[in-house]
């Protein structure tokens, strides 16, 4: 736990009682503060009781003592509307900040040049920061890594030097965090999500910008180039005299690391040189995972890690349970676990990885179904459909693309494995991408991802991927 010192002998408030408030909870306690908590759950409010916190209704106590009020990431800072605590907190002049605020202020008072690398970005965050954590652990750093990833990042060690906190960072938790200042600071990409939560596209990609913007003295900034929004942010850092770092996939850079062959490169002016190959890591396929695995590798460099290090680094990287997760291989067949992919555009990077496919899908529908995946109808051989959406999907699908109503998760992949190993392909695929969500039949993507994975391992012959 990382004691919060900055509030000593003053009072705040805390709203959201979730794991990260609750965590802000105990560190504002350890370091000497006085804590109300609070939350619009009754079950929240019994829990923080019975850990020892003084609980109120902020709805009718006085604000006049409240240093800060520390608010959950899931409660809205603006829009659609504030949250009411907000409004409340504005009325009575208090501060309204996040866990991440806690840490940066924790950390410039007694560690300011620990190793602080903060990631963000619409899409990969998780693998980037999972793969960075790796990294860092790879080249021998104590590494501490949470944030929106998992662990809430008060429930971490403190910042000391030798240790690198890698936090995963939502556009919520950027919100809350108006002094955020990380040594390495990563934007991977923006593209349109939670403007029901930003009110535009243009404030959604200002908020993220803060990120790298915030980098500190001396700190690097790396930015994925690959989207308008993110170039127009390298240019203006560019400005204000940041040392900025450009990742591209799509695009050799002149001045940066960009993805060819399978190779990152990284480039200087006419220089240029190998810094990693990815080629037969399968934790790391696609191009998706090409932009994660180059923005982590700008960040080793930031880092002082050298290549060959980096290279293992890379190679043993065991990916994300649950996303682009290899959990067996019988013959010539590969079983695949993307149950992350619970929409079309997730689950169309997983589509982009392989060649012959034996495609699980369905779920809860999610608004345009997968017609936009069309463009890679011919890489699948079969489709399996499950769940509430196999009617549509099936429709979908038509005649493009041979498919078969399985139903439930069990039947589909007996049926998959049975069609891929009798195809004689050298690498057929059985792809979980359900390119839906999990409710109709499993409560999170995690539970069904866990059922995919136990059921594969159960198949006679089945053996880890090594």
């Amino acid at each position: 736990m990382i004691p919060v010192t900055s509030f000593a002998g003053r009072t705040v408030a805390v709203f959201g009682l979730g794991g990260s408030g609750l965590a802000s909870c105990h560190a504002l306690k350890a370091g000497g503060a006085e804590v109300i908590a609070a939350d619009d759950s009754a079950d929240n409010v019994a829990k923080a009781a019975q850990a020892g916190f003084t609980t109120a209704d902020l709805r009718t106590v006085s604000w006049a003592n409240f240093a800060a009020l520390i608010l959950t990431p899931g409660a809205p800072l603006t829009h659609p509307a504030p949250h009411w605590s907000v409004l409340k907190a504005r009325d009575a002049g208090v501060e309204v900040i996040g866990d991440v605020e806690l840490f940066c202020r924790e950390r410039r008072r007694h560690a300011p040049n620990a190793p602080f690398v903060a990631i963000t970005g619409t899409n990969g965050k998780s693998t980037t920061t999972a793969l960075i954590a790796h990294l860092m652990k790879v080249a021998g750093y104590d590494t501490q890594m949470g944030g929106n990833i998992g662990t809430a990042i008060l429930s971490l060690e403190p910042p000391r030097m030798g240790r690198v906190h890698v936090i995963e960072m939502s556009s919520y938790q950027i919100d809350l965090a108006p002094s955020l200042d990380p040594s390495v600071g990563i934007l991977i990409n923006i593209s349109e999500d939670h403007i029901d939560r930003h009110g535009t596209l243009t404030h959604y990609a200002a908020v993220k910008e803060r990120l790298v913007a915030g980098v500190q003295q001396g700190g690097t900034a790396i930015v994925g180039v690959d989207d308008g929004w993110c170039r127009d942010i390298a240019d203006r850092l560019d400005r204000t005299g940041k040392r900025v770092v450009r990742i591209s996939v799509k695009n050799p850079l002149p001045d940066g690391l960009y993805v060819e062959h399978e190779t990152i490169v990284r480039a200087s002016g006419a220089a240029r040189s190998e810094v990693a190959r990815l080629g037969g890591i399968g934790s790391l396929r696609g191009l998706h995972n090409a932009q994660n695995a180059a923005c982590a590798s700008a960040c080793s460099l930031a880092m002082g890690i050298a290549t060959d290090v980096l290279q293992n680094g890379l190679r043993s990287f065991p990916g994300l349970a649950h996303r682009m997760e290899q959990v067996g291989r019988r013959g010539n067949v590969l079983f695949v676990n993307d149950s992350k992919g619970t929409n079309a555009d997730a689950a169309a990077h997983a589509l982009s990885s392989f060649a012959d496919i034996f495609w699980i899908a369905g779920g809860k529908p999610k608004a345009g179904g997968i017609t936009g995946l069309t463009g890679y109808f011919p890489r699948i051989r079969k489709a399996y459909l499950i769940g509430e959406a196999a009617a549509e999907f099936s429709g979908t699908l038509g005649d493009r693309v041979a498919h078969e109503m399985s139903g439930t998760l069990d039947v589909a992949i007996a049926s998959a494995a049975r069609d891929a190993e009798a195809s004689g392909l050298a690498e057929a695929v059985v792809l979980l991408s359900p390119a839906c969500a999990s409710f109709d039949q499993y409560r999170n993507f995690e539970i069904r991802g866990t059922a995919f994975r136990d059921i594969v391992q159960a198949l006679p012959g089945v053996k880890p991927v090594v």
